[in-house]
């Protein structure tokens, strides 16, 4: 297949995530250079029309565009260290999960190198690459992503460049994966309450539906209350809460469910009642977050 504005492109890593890239680059007619530390792992890249290069050097200098998609911050430092002086005048765009403080140190070596940077936070899985809906957080120079971004976009419909600093996407990744585990973790943990009496999930999230969907909505007034240090509420202050964790942790005891979660939320609480803040909103327990 060929489109008009055929690129080259090169991908530096071909675990799941990066054959993933590399075969979305391919579908799209962009002249895909491929490397991996593991030769073999190129093959089906090179069977989908893929050029294999030998060395870090010779894939980099092969693409206007690098994708990085490895395990760790500590192996994109040795890629880009190997690349040297090949990088100048490239694009790199990292899609390695780490740190913060790690984007923005793979931001400086490859500045340091002469190439632009940009970096991708990917929020889907593998089958998701390419997916109009799949979301994709950037961050990096304003006319950098702009100048890039039909071969960007080839990796997630929703991709949006959040920041011009590389270390905001990472937070935003972390962010939503925190707010997943969250969610996922107390949703286990009803479902261990609901199961010991013999409750059908399904049933469950069907009727409790509007209860479920109203928990969403909070979230931009939990994060206005946060944002402005504002916690007074008039109704639903943290001294309701603490009864109804209390007998959310009194339930799972009886029933021999693990009760480490609601413990948990229920010291949350008790320590802000206990700082003077019965009469503040659940957003107040941000305090117990920033000062643990």
């Amino acid at each position: 297949m060929t489109v008009e504005n055929t690129r080259d492109v090169a991908v530096l890593g071909l675990g799941e995530m990066g054959a993933a890239i590399a075969g979305a680059l391919l579908a799209a007619g962009h002249r895909t250079t491929v490397w991996n530390r593991t030769p073999e792992k190129a093959e089906e890249a090179v069977a989908g029309g893929a050029r294999r290069a030998a060395t870090v050097p010779d894939a980099v200098a092969a693409g206007e565009v690098v994708f990085i998609s490895v395990k760790g911050a500590a192996a994109v430092r040795k890629i880009l260290e190997e690349a040297g002086g090949a990088l100048a005048g490239r694009t790199v765009v990292n899609l390695t999960d780490g740190t913060s403080a790690e984007a923005r140190e793979t931001a400086r070596l490859a500045a340091g190198s002469g190439a632009e940077y940009l970096h991708g936070q990917i929020m889907t899985i593998v089958p998701g690459i390419g997916h109009p809906e799949a979301v994709v957080f950037f961050g990096g120079e304003q006319a950098v992503y702009d100048r890039h971004r039909p071969l960007l976009d080839l990796l997630g419909g929703k991709g949006t460049l959040v920041a011009a600093d590389p270390g905001v996407p990472v937070l935003y990744g972390m962010s939503v994966h925190g707010i997943m585990w969250g969610l996922l973790n107390g949703f286990l943990h009803a479902a261990a309450l609901l199961t010991d009496e013999g409750v059908e999930l399904k049933r469950f999230l069907d009727q409790a539906a509007p209860s479920l969907a109203a928990l969403m909505s909070f979230l931009p007034s939990i994060a206005d209350e946060v944002e402005h240090s504002r916690h007074a509420a008039e109704y639903g202050a943290l001294r309701h809460h603490h009864p109804s964790v209390d007998d959310l942790l009194r339930e799972s005891r009886d029933r021999g469910v693990d009760d480490r979660l609601p413990a948990h939320t229920l010291s949350l609480v008790a320590r802000a009642l206990a700082d003077g803040h019965a009469d503040d909103s659940y957003s107040r327990l941000v305090d117990a977050f920033r000062t643990p």
